[in-house]
């Protein structure tokens, strides 16, 4: 394994380089890969870096579920990912397809071979619409809804704004996903908008959810229980989403209970869909992942330092790894330092002194101008970035959600600066129109 230094790059090329050896391959494009890449740039400008994604398109995800309260205009979602290379990074606009740890080689999906000294992991997560029978054929019409996709979105708010009562259903699956509080955030969006149109009282709101608690972190669930039944929201626990049945507006669920599991049919009016979600299948096939336990098909990665477990040219961040937290850009941010620092200090035959202690935030949005701002550790303590009791409902982090989360993300975190002490300086901010 080679830790020379290649000659520099030039700045950001939107095109596969004829070059096939890079000093530090990301993979990935993303939240995790772009932040990652800009910081390590900023401390080392003269690294042979590239970043393989094959999306023109970069997407804010976290304000999709934004996008389906009405609140958020699916076009500000998203930019050219060519805006959000950093300069120095070769881009190369091709699919991962193999990964070849024992040779230091990743293939794209082209056929293009190409080699490295280190390697980051960061492709983010894939989504199983397919794993849920019926789902894609039925999805964006008749009531079947999704945040979980840039397309499908916008159809979550039109569906939410014209609904006229009955079952409004929003489920929760048995996989780990992206933002483990989103399902239930559109679900309060929702029932606020039910009451403010006057059809809440012909409505049951029901949260359909394949694990058996409202939230992971019990600090956190107490409050959010207490959201639950000032709504009158009903609670089915253990419920799996199998199967959508469109033509009889049916949402089939697989039922575990003490004496095994059942399936059972429940009418739906609005089905708001969190789909199955896994590590994309070229890290799950790659000698790079997890192979057994509740972590089998992640890139198999230390949660302190997120350098491989196995391979130590290897690192890994973000939503594809196995680190045991919650998959958020807020915990990506608190990785990408870590993991930047290490690398950087295997580069230069020094020991990895980086810690990372599991920090993950979730905003949970509990109602239109009302946010518990969700942050814990590895040991699911609470934690708070603000003077404040972060278990309480708030304004100002709605507004943290909704105005200024979105401004850092573009404009600190892809480019590779540190915002909490910006953040915390924002005593006067207001946003435009309030």
């Amino acid at each position: 394994m080679s830790s020379s230094t290649q000659p520099q790059m030039n700045p950001t090329v939107p095109s596969a380089s004829k070059a096939q050896h890079y000093q530090v391959l990301v993979v990935g494009g993303g939240a995790a890969g772009i932040t990652v890449a800009s910081q390590l740039l900023a401390k080392n400008n003269a690294l042979n870096l590239a970043i393989l994604e094959p999306s023109d398109r970069h997407y804010y995800q976290p304000a999709w579920t934004l996008v389906g309260g009405g609140e958020y205009k699916i076009e500000d979602t998203v930019r050219s990912e060519a805006r959000c290379i950093p300069d120095g990074a070769m881009w190369i606009k091709d699919y991962a397809d193999e990964l070849d740890p024992d040779n230091n080689a990743v293939v794209t999906r082209s056929g293009k071979q190409l080699t490295y000294d280190y390697l980051v992991l960061c492709p983010g997560i894939q989504i199983d619409w397919h794993l849920i029978d019926g789902l894609q054929d039925a999805l964006g019409k008749n009531g079947v809804c999704s945040n979980y996709a840039f397309q499908y979105a916008p159809y979550t708010w039109e569906t939410i704004r014209d609904f006229q009562g009955g079952n409004a259903l929003f489920t929760y699956p048995a996989t780990p996903i992206k933002c483990g509080g989103a399902p239930q955030k559109i679900m309060y969006l929702a029932d606020d908008t039910f009451r403010k149109s006057g059809v809440r009282d012909q409505t049951k709101v029901m949260f359909c959810s394949a694990v058996g608690a409202i939230f992971p972190v019990p600090a956190y669930a107490k409050p959010l229980m207490d959201v639950v039944a000032r709504r009158d929201i009903d609670l089915k626990f253990k419920h799996n989403l199998k199967a959508i049945r469109a033509d009889k507006k049916e949402a089939i669920f697989e039922v575990t209970t003490d004496d095994g599991t059942r399936e059972v049919a429940i009418p739906y009016d609005m089905i708001h869909v969190t789909p199955p979600m896994s590590a994309p299948d070229f890290i799950k096939n790659s000698k790079l992942a997890v192979t057994e336990g509740a972590s089998k098909g992640w890139v198999n990665v230390n949660k302190d330092t997120l350098q491989h477990n196995v391979y130590p040219n290897v690192f890994g961040l973000g939503d594809a790894s196995s680190l045991p937290t919650s998959k958020t850009a807020a915990a990506i941010r608190r990785q990408a330092p870590v993991l930047v620092e290490n690398l950087l200090a295997l580069i230069n035959v020094k020991s990895l002194q980086g810690k990372y202690n599991g920090y993950t935030c979730c905003p949970l949005i509990t109602g239109y101008g009302k946010t518990i701002m969700a942050e814990f550790d590895y040991n699911q303590q609470p934690l708070s970035t603000f003077p404040l009791d972060p278990r309480e409902e708030r304004y100002s982090m709605w507004l943290m959600k909704r105005y200024v989360l979105p401004w850092v993300y573009w404009n600190r975190m892809l480019k590779g600066k540190p915002f909490e002490g910006d953040v915390l300086k924002l005593k006067g901010w207001r946003p435009e129109g309030n």
